[in-house]
C-alpha cells in the first residue's frame, strides 16, 4: 500500500505542530513560571469563616515586600472586595469558597484560580506597575454573578 504524498505532508505538518505545542507549553511552565494553582487544604465550607486565615480576609505583611491576600467568595462577593499593596509586592493568595463554585481572575495578570467549596487555593504573583486591576468571577455562580467584582489596588 502506497503513502499519497499529500498524506504525508498532512501528517508532517501534524507531527510539526505537536513538537511546536509541546515546546511551547514546556518553555511557559519552567522558562516564564506559569504552573497551576496549587492545592493546599481542605477546609469545611460551613466552618470556613470560624477558621484560620479565613476567619480574618484581607491582606497581611508577612515580610518584607512580602505580603499575604486571604480571600473568601460568596454569594456574588468577593471579601474583601478591595485590598492595597505596594509596587514590587510579592503577594500570596490564598482563597477559598463557601458555597458554589466561583473563579478568581485579576485583570492583566497571569493570576486565574478556582474557588471550589472547602477546597483552599494558593497562588503567587509580583505586581510590578501601580494600577488597578479588577478581580472578577470567571465562573457562573448564580443569577447575581455579573456584580461579583473586587480591586487590586497597586500602589
Amino acid at each position: 500500500m502506497r503513502v499519497h504524498v499529500y498524506e504525508k505532508g498532512f501528517l508532517g505538518v501534524g507531527a510539526v505542530l505537536l513538537v511546536v505545542i509541546m515546546g511551547t507549553l514546556a518553555y511557559t511552565s519552567l522558562a516564564m513560571g506559569i504552573h497551576l494553582p496549587g492545592h493546599v487544604q481542605q477546609v469545611d465550607p460551613a466552618q470556613v469563616r470560624t477558621l484560620p486565615p479565613f476567619d480574618n480576609p484581607g491582606l497581611r505583611q508577612v515580610g518584607e515586600n512580602r505580603y499575604e491576600a486571604v480571600f473568601l467568595g460568596s454569594a456574588w462577593q468577593f471579601q474583601p472586595a478591595e485590598i492595597r499593596v505596594p509596587v514590587g509586592a510579592h503577594v500570596t493568595f490564598i482563597a477559598t469558597s463557601t458555597d458554589v463554585l466561583h473563579g478568581f481572575a485579576i485583570e492583566r495578570t497571569r493570576l486565574n484560580m478556582m474557588l471550589i467549596p472547602g477546597q483552599v487555593t494558593k497562588n503567587d504573583y509580583t505586581f510590578t506597575e501601580r494600577g488597578e486591576h479588577l478581580i472578577i468571577c470567571h465562573e457562573y455562580c448564580g443569577a447575581g454573578h455579573h456584580i461579583m467584582y473586587g480591586k487590586v489596588i497597586v500602589e
